[in-house]
């Protein structure tokens, strides 16, 4: 792992949503590698208990299971990170849900609300509620990420309110980043096609055929994204703030998503 042996987490608590596995569990690990201590959530207790023994046990993690949407869930999660590990510093928002591919007239309203919940609403609320259990400390300055999509920069066709829902969170980024200065930073990144399972539905069975649209001639991988949240969240970015990082291996460049 790229960035093992820096330990500029030491000492940290940090919550990241959505972590059972793809992206949020390549940023957990990227965190706990770092020297902090993180609480991760997801819907399925199973999973969720297979990822807190992939990052070392209860000693580097906790799992709490639940919907990232739920405001009890929520409650719980900050209230747990302080019990367990004596605070709470960071935050990921990474927890997104895309229920719909193909023309957005083919969904229908209730739909479009769920997605904006879960991908925008749950997100403020999370951030609402750390701010109100005092995150950070003098030692740990407190700072969140989002992890939006370069789905929410143009149109895809086919994934358009999950690209309206990551608009959407950048511009709550934007926004927080402006309000909450200089006790908390708020930042995101947007990336690209990453090879998860969230995102087969766009490369499965034609990775060769999407990768080559790419500069770098690859999708991304987890670590691709862990490396620069886990940048946002240190005191190596403590002049960031409101900003949104495009990580797309080039593709982004010549106007494609």
């Amino acid at each position: 792992m790229s960035g093992e042996g820096m330990r500029r987490h030491e000492g940290a608590v940090a919550i990241v949503t959505g972590a059972s596995r793809g992206i949020g569990l390549g940023i957990a690990e990227r965190l706990v590698a770092e020297g902090a201590k993180v609480v991760i959530t997801a819907r399925k207790a199973d999973a969720l208990a297979a990822a807190v023994e992939h990052l070392g046990g209860p000693a580097n993690a906790l799992g709490i299971a639940g919907n990232a949407a739920d405001e009890d869930h929520q409650d719980e999660v900050v209230a747990a990170a302080r019990a367990t590990f004596g605070g709470l510093h960071l935050l990921v928002n990474n927890t997104g849900i895309n229920p719909s591919y193909g023309p957005m007239l083919d969904g229908d309203a209730a739909m479009a609300r769920k997605v904006l919940d879960v991908n925008v609403v749950a997100a403020f609320s999370w951030i609402k509620k750390a701010v109100a259990a005092g995150i950070g400390d003098s030692d740990h300055p407190a700072s969140v990420v989002n992890v939006a999509s370069v789905a929410g920069l143009g149109a895809s066709g086919v994934i358009g309110w999950y690209g309206v829902s990551k608009a959407a969170l950048i511009h709550l980024t934007t926004e927080l980043g402006h309000q909450l200065g200089p006790q908390v930073r708020v930042n995101a990144v947007a990336p690209a096609v990453v090879k998860t399972r969230f995102a087969e539905a766009l490369y499965e069975g034609r990775e060769e055929t999407v990768a080559a649209a790419y500069p770098m001639k690859r999708l991304g991988t987890p670590d691709d994204v862990a490396g620069a949240v886990s940048f946002l969240l240190s005191v190596d970015a403590s002049w960031i703030t409101g900003q949104t990082i495009t990580i797309d291996g080039g593709v982004t460049l010549g106007g494609a998503l």
